[in-house]
């Protein structure tokens, strides 16, 4: 299994996992052309995928969705009040989820994990193929018990690391938008992502990186000092960014039952 980002963060996100025998999209908040040029940067082109599955219906996640689905014809997997949201009931080869039942895929088992957002039927994904494990996990304002159980246990993970509270606070937002933000609905802090990371188990964790960091609100440098000893915790630490997201990382199957 292996996993890369075309961007991430509130101009434009989307994931995509490669399961080998199966890629999905996660999101797709760019135009159908910018999609297919930040594809073509890993290697790939939109006949490549197999599905797009949605998280949630805000902008910088689902912008180029539909366009690029009814292009390709590719299966579009989404929550009932996420396919409200965006409109989406006449769209063909729409699949409708429920947010707390596992399903298959194009052979691949996904769980989706349902968070606190301010969205219409907000979720996250897990995603399992032989003995491994990968979680996405952004766009929630708050970490639940819900959410440590599921994300427990991945061999990877890209978590949301959205704002620092001091730089939000002292921001050019108006106070309407910074409230949303900060909120228990919004988007995690660089804190409240570092006391996940405390209460997951990251023994078998070979890849985390930390995405959806803010440009305005955020800042790298102070990303890793919050994070500080993750990094020897964790095989390797990575940050996605808004322009680049990130190159392939591979999970790593005999690596995964060794630390088991």
């Amino acid at each position: 299994m292996r996993f890369a980002s075309l961007g991430s963060g509130s101009k434009g996100n989307a994931t995509v996992v490669d399961c080998g025998t199966a890629r999905f999209l996660v999101d797709c908040g760019f135009s159908v052309r910018e999609t297919e040029r930040r594809l073509a940067r890993l290697g790939l082109a939109g006949q490549d995928i197999n599905a797009i599955l949605v998280t949630h219906e805000h902008s910088d996640h689902v912008r180029g969705v539909l366009p690029l689905a009814k292009k390709y014809r590719l299966p579009v997997v989404m929550t009932a009040g996420t396919s409200k949201a965006v409109q989406a009931d006449g769209q063909p080869h729409l699949r409708l989820i429920e947010s707390h039942s596992p399903f298959v895929q194009d052979g691949i088992e996904i769980t989706p994990v349902s968070v606190p957002h301010d969205a219409r039927e907000p979720v996250q994904y897990v995603f399992r193929s032989g003995a491994l494990t990968l979680g996405v996990l952004t766009d929630l304002g708050s970490v639940t018990p819900h959410v440590i159980e599921h994300f427990s246990r991945c061999d990877g993970l890209l978590l949301e690391c959205n704002h620092d509270l001091n730089m939000l606070q002292n921001g050019s937002y108006p106070p309407a938008l910074k409230r949303r933000i900060a909120s228990s609905w919004g988007h995690l802090n660089n804190q409240q992502s570092r006391s996940l990371l405390d209460s997951i188990e990251l023994q078998q964790m070979q890849h985390l990186v930390l995405g959806h960091i803010s440009q305005q609100n955020n800042d790298v440098d102070i990303v890793r000092q919050v994070m500080g000893d993750i990094e020897q915790s964790v095989s390797s630490v990575h940050y996605a960014c808004q322009q680049q997201g990130f190159d392939w990382l591979q999970l790593t199957q005999s690596l995964s039952t060794d630390r088991n």
